[in-house]
């Protein structure tokens, strides 16, 4: 298993899911794992498998939402892309205000990319502790698809 050292760096925490969390990043990031999670997730929703994508958020968000229908609601109304993606490519992992950060391009059913940024957490403080998914923040259409 390749891990990636991540430095600190400038940014915003937004969003109430990053507030209510409230968890660090550790110092070590494992890429895998982390696209693991994301992928996993959005082969959850492309099946409409609430429980299953429920499953790759962190704690924080499972507290918000409480049942996986109301957290494939939010999704499926707030995060259109993501409930129903296309190609999806994982971009830059990076270390920012004590939280990893994976920016996300994807494209949804109508040709147009988005891109998006996931905070990631450990559901563990052992090694090799799945990744979830604690946030994500949408950052606006990144123009058309080929």
């Amino acid at each position: 298993m390749r891990h990636v050292l991540i430095g600190p760096a400038q940014g915003m925490i937004l969003g109430l899911a990053l507030f209510l969390a409230g968890a660090t990043a550790p110092a070590r990031a494992d890429p895998a794992g982390i696209e693991t999670a994301i992928r996993g997730q959005m082969q959850a929703f492309r099946g409409e498998d609430v429980e299953g994508a429920f499953g790759f958020a962190s704690d924080g968000i499972r507290r918000i939402f409480v049942t996986p229908e109301r957290f494939g609601a939010m999704v499926r109304h707030g995060y259109p892309m993501v409930w129903a993606p296309g190609e999806v490519q994982l971009l830059e992992l990076r270390f920012r205000d004590r939280a990893l950060w994976q920016r996300v391009r994807v494209l949804d059913g109508e040709g147009l990319y988005h891109l998006l940024d996931y905070r990631m957490v450990q559901s563990g403080s052992w090694p090799g502790a799945p990744w979830r998914i604690d946030a994500v923040l949408y950052l606006g259409a990144a123009g058309l698809g080929a």
